[in-house]
C-alpha cells in the first residue's frame, strides 16, 4: 500500500498561513508604531514565523498521516480483544509517556523551577505531570470498556479538587490550574483521543461518539488534581516565598 505522505501538504500550508497572518499583521502595526525595532530584529522575528509555519505545517500533516491512522487503528485492534481490558494498563503507561513529548509541558516545568529559584525542579514536576496524566487515561479506557458515566468521574473529581483546594498556597493553585491546559497538548490530542475513539470502535455495543469523547476533560483535570496534592506534600508553602 502506497502512502502518500504530503498529501494535501499544500491545503495545510495555506491554512497555516491564513491562520498566522494576522499575527504577522499586529505585529508589523506594533512595530510600526509603537516598537521601533532595530531592522536584525526584524528579520530574526519574521524567520522564527516562517520556521514556526514550516514547523506547524509539517506537525499537522504528521498528525493526518501518522498520529490519527495509527491510534485508530491500535485502538480498534485493541479493543476487539476478548481481553480488552488490556487498554486500561496501556493507556496508563501510554499517558505516563505521552507527557513527556508535550513541548508545552517541558515549558511550564522550566518557569517554574526558574520561579521557585529550584525549589521545585523540572524534574518533580514533570513525574507529577506524567502521573496525573496517566491516571486519567487509564480511568478514561476503564470507563470506555465498562460503559462508566463520564460525569461520574468528573464529579468527584472537580469536588476533590475544590476541597484541595482550600488547604493549597495560591501560587500551586495557580499552576495547578494552567498544568491542565498545558498537558492536553497536540500529542496527547492528536493520538490519545485517537486511540480512544478506536477502542470505543471496536468494542460492540459503544458509541465512538459518546464514549470514545470525553477523554480531554479527564486529562486536563489530572494536572490540577495531581499539582494540588504536590502542594499539599510541600506543606502549602508558596513557590515565591522558596523563590525569594
Amino acid at each position: 500500500m502506497e502512502i502518500q505522505v504530503f498529501q494535501g501538504f499544500g491545503h495545510i500550508m495555506q491554512e497555516v498561513a491564513l491562520a498566522m497572518l494576522p499575527l504577522l499583521a499586529i505585529f508589523l502595526v506594533f512595530h510600526l508604531f509603537l516598537l521601533r525595532l532595530p531592522l536584525e530584529k526584524i528579520k530574526q522575528i519574521l524567520t522564527g514565523m516562517v520556521l514556526s509555519l514550516v514547523g506547524i505545517a509539517f506537525f499537522l500533516q504528521g498528525v493526518q498521516v501518522g498520529f490519527f491512522p495509527a491510534g485508530s487503528a491500535m485502538g480498534e485492534q485493541l479493543g476487539r480483544l476478548p481481553y480488552n481490558w488490556v487498554v486500561i494498563p496501556i493507556g496508563v503507561m501510554l499517558g505516563f509517556v505521552v507527557v513527556v513529548a508535550e513541548p508545552a509541558v517541558r515549558v511550564l516545568n522550566y518557569e517554574v523551577e526558574k520561579v521557585s529559584g529550584g525549589f521545585i525542579s523540572q524534574r518533580v514536576m514533570l513525574y507529577t505531570l506524567s502521573v496525573g496524566v496517566a491516571v486519567s487515561v487509564g480511568l478514561a479506557m476503564a470507563r470506555i470498556v465498562y460503559g462508566i458515566p463520564l460525569i461520574y468521574l468528573l464529579l468527584p473529581g472537580y469536588i476533590i479538587a475544590m476541597i484541595i483546594l482550600k488547604f493549597s498556597s495560591p501560587t500551586f493553585v495557580a499552576v495547578a490550574f494552567d498544568s491542565g491546559g498545558v498537558a492536553t497538548g497536540p500529542m496527547t490530542v492528536t493520538f490519545i483521543m485517537a486511540l480512544a475513539v478506536g477502542i470505543a470502535t471496536g468494542i460492540p455495543g459503544r458509541d465512538p461518539l459518546l464514549d470514545g469523547f470525553g477523554l480531554i476533560s479527564l486529562v486536563a483535570l489530572a494536572p490540577i488534581l495531581s499539582v494540588l496534592t504536590l502542594g499539599l506534600i510541600y506543606g502549602g508553602r508558596s513557590l515565591d516565598d522558596e523563590g525569594q
